[in-house]
């Protein structure tokens, strides 16, 4: 059985994490302080990835990554992270388009819900409504992820079937996130938070042993 593809799943992941920041950029609810945050994240996964073997795409998308934590006003941030994600999913594709977009979608949804989340703790009055969007992406991401391991023809490290349920259960998880929110207290923020550290490490194991090199 082949080791796991490790440039590949975290360029995939800087790629869902970009394409949730450039969302979140022009939606405009946040303060220009968690585009820096989120850029500096995601130019660290992409050197990070190029350092386990990814291709260089993995650089222009870091740069590009910088570049948003730089000049953070939405018209910049943007659009250098939404082709940050272009190029970070060319570095994560050499196990094909599918498999590097469900895995963006996973990843994506679930930790930039994650991160939007903690920056509560920065400015308790953000609205909620983006924290929902990001875990409903996060869970028909998962979903995906489960049904293409599910029919995965792979000779993988564990049984396929364990790995798709691993996936519904981040599903179910974050799920229990959009529950989480409908409370009006920030406990709910932070039930939700916490439910989706459980999912990301979830959805992380499934994105890392479903990808061999």
């Amino acid at each position: 059985m082949r080791p796991p593809d490790l440039g590949a799943v975290l360029s995939i992941w800087a790629a869902g994490l970009a394409a949730g920041a450039a969302v979140v950029a022009l939606w405009n609810v946040a303060r220009p302080g968690y585009i820096r945050l989120a850029g500096g994240i995601v130019a660290l996964l992409g050197v990070l990835a190029i350092l386990a073997g990814a291709p260089l795409w993995g650089l222009l998308a870091a740069v590009l990554a910088v570049v948003a934590a730089i000049w953070r006003q939405r018209l910049v941030a943007a659009p250098a992270l939404a082709v940050a994600t272009v190029a970070f999913l060319l570095a994560g594709s050499g196990l094909g388009w599918l498999s590097a977009a469900v895995g963006a979608a996973s990843l994506g949804g679930i930790t930039s819900e994650m991160l939007l989340g903690h920056w509560f703790l920065v400015d308790p009055k953000l609205p909620r409504w983006p924290l929902r969007r990001l875990a409903i992406a996060g869970i028909f991401g998962a979903l995906l992820e489960g049904a293409v391991v599910a029919g995965s023809d792979e000779d993988l490290l564990v049984s396929k079937w364990l790995l798709a349920s691993l996936a519904g259960f981040a599903a179910f998880l974050m799920v229990g996130v959009t529950f989480s929110l409908r409370v009006k207290s920030y406990t709910g923020v932070m039930a939700a938070t916490g439910l989706s550290y459980l999912a990301t490490l979830l959805a992380l194991a499934v994105a890392i042993i479903a990808r061999p090199t």
